[in-house]
C-alpha cells in the first residue's frame, strides 16, 4: 500500500518514528533509539503504510535464518520502496560495526556498511546513479569479486634498496603462500610486530606488494583496519588503540580476513533478532 505520508527533502533525513510522529522528542539516531521510538507508535498503522518494507524485512529475516557464511549471498533491492519504507527499514536493520570502500576501475566507488544485524549488508555504488541493495552473507560478493579480479597473481620482486635487512625472505613467504593458497585453507599470518624490520624493509615491502582496490574498518574491540594489497590473497591488518597507535601489525594471506566476517552463528543470532523487531513491531 502506498503511504499517506508527505515526505520532503528535509524528511528524508529524519527516522521513521520522527516522519510519523513530529511531536516525538528528538532522541539517539542508533538503531536501539530508532526502535524504541518505534514503539510509540501505532503498530497496525504502521505495518499498513509500509507494507513493502515490513515484507522485504520478513523475507530477510527467512534468508538470514538459512544463510551459512559458505553459502552464496543473497540479495534485495530497495528500488521498488517508497522513502518513508526506505527509512523504515535503515531505522530497524541500524548500522553495525564494520565499514568499507571498494574502488572500482572505472571510477566508480562502492561504500559497504554492515548492519547491526550481522551478516546483513548496505551496498552502495556510486556512478551517475546511486544504487543500492541489501546483501545477506558472510561479506558483500563485491569485495571478493574486487579482491580476486583487481588485484595481480604474483609478485614481481625487484633488487631492494641500500639498508634493506630482512625484506627479501617475507617477500618470498608472502609470494609462496599467496600461490598456494586455495579456498578451505586456514589463512596464514605474518606478523611484522614480531619481526626485526627496518624502515627500508617496512618501505621496500610495501611498494612492492602495493595497495589494493579495498578498504574495510572493524570498529570492534578497539580498531581494525583492513586493506587488500594489490596481490591477490595478500592482506594488510592492522589493530589500534584508543590513541590510534598501531598495536599489532600484520600481513594475512588467505581469504576475506575474518575479523570482517561473519560466522555461522552470526546468522542465527541476527534472524533471532529480527523476527523478534518484526513481531514486536509490526505484528
Amino acid at each position: 500500500m502506498k503511504t499517506s505520508f508527505r515526505t520532503t527533502a528535509e524528511d528524508k533525513e529524519q527516522p521513521i518514528w520522527a516522519q510519523m510522529n513530529p511531536d516525538a522528542a528528538a532522541g539517539a539516531r542508533s538503531a536501539a533509539g530508532a526502535l524504541a521510538k518505534l514503539a510509540m507508535l501505532d503498530s497496525a498503522e504502521l505495518a499498513k503504510s509500509c507494507s513493502n518494507g515490513v515484507e522485504l524485512l520478513s523475507k530477510m529475516a527467512d534468508a538470514i535464518a538459512s544463510q551459512k557464511a559458505d553459502a552464496p549471498t543473497r540479495l534485495f533491492r530497495l528500488g521498488d520502496l517508497e522513502a518513508l519504507e526506505r527509512k523504515l527499514v535503515a531505522d530497524v536493520i541500524g548500522e553495525g560495526e564494520v565499514t568499507g570502500l571498494v574502488a572500482l576501475p572505472d571510477g566508480s566507488v562502492v561504500q559497504i556498511q554492515e548492519a547491526a544485524l550481522a551478516g546483513l549488508w548496505r551496498v552502495r555504488i556510486k556512478t551517475d546513479t546511486l544504487h543500492e541493495y541489501l546483501e545477506v552473507g558472510a561479506i558483500p560478493e563485491i569485495i571478493k569479486r574486487a579482491a580476486t579480479d583487481l588485484t595481480a597473481a604474483d609478485i614481481e620482486i625487484s633488487r631492494p634498496p641500500e639498508g634493506a635487512m630482512n625484506v627479501l625472505p617475507v617477500l618470498a613467504e608472502i609470494r609462496e603462500h599467496a600461490l598456494a593458497w586455495r579456498p578451505g585453507i586456514p589463512s596464514q599470518i605474518i606478523n611484522f610486530t614480531l619481526l626485526p624490520m627496518s624502515p627500508v624493509d617496512l618501505s621496500f615491502l610495501h611498494e612492492t606488494i602495493r595497495n589494493g582496490p579495498i578498504q574495510l574498518v572493524s570498529r570492534g574491540y578497539g580498531t581494525c583496519r583492513v586493506l587488500a594489497t594489490g596481490i591477490r590473497n595478500v592482506w594488510s591488518v592492522q589493530f589500534f588503540n584508543a590513541m590510534d597507535a598501531i598495536i599489532l601489525d600484520t600481513i594475512e594471506i588467505g581469504g576475506v580476513p575474518t575479523v570482517a566476517v561473519a560466522a555461522d552463528e552470526d546468522f542465527e543470532d541476527s534472524a533471532e533478532r529480527l523476527t523478534e523487531i518484526i513481531e514486536a513491531y509490526f505484528k
